[in-house]
């Protein structure tokens, strides 16, 4: 009787098993990120509708420059990423960092 019950308990978790593998995955999220202090700025969202994802996230370079990357992904095309780099590069003048002194 005992064998009967764990050969059905173990035939239940693979029926299980089997039946998430076939599920059809689908999600959706976004989040963003803008602090003053830091100057981090950047955001995300992407979906997912079975094998087919779509998102997009942008940022803002340490050099100035907002980048945004539009991405897609399906099983008949693989991935696929679009970046546009907004703005123009800029660095703050000053000393350069091999002048300071480093024994501080």
């Amino acid at each position: 009787m005992f064998k009967i019950i764990v050969l059905a308990a173990c035939l239940a978790i693979v029926i299980v098993a089997a039946d998430e593998y076939h599920t059809h995955p689908r999600y959706k999220f976004e989040y963003g990120v803008k602090d003053g202090h830091s100057h981090d700025h950047k955001n995300q969202w992407e979906y997912r509708n079975g094998d087919v994802v779509k998102g997009q996230y942008t940022l803002d370079e340490a050099d100035g420059t907002h980048r945004i990357v539009e991405y897609s992904s399906d099983h008949e095309t693989g991935f696929r990423a679009h970046v546009q780099r907004n703005g123009n590069a800029h660095h703050p003048h000053g000393e350069s960092y091999t002048n300071v002194d480093q024994e501080h």
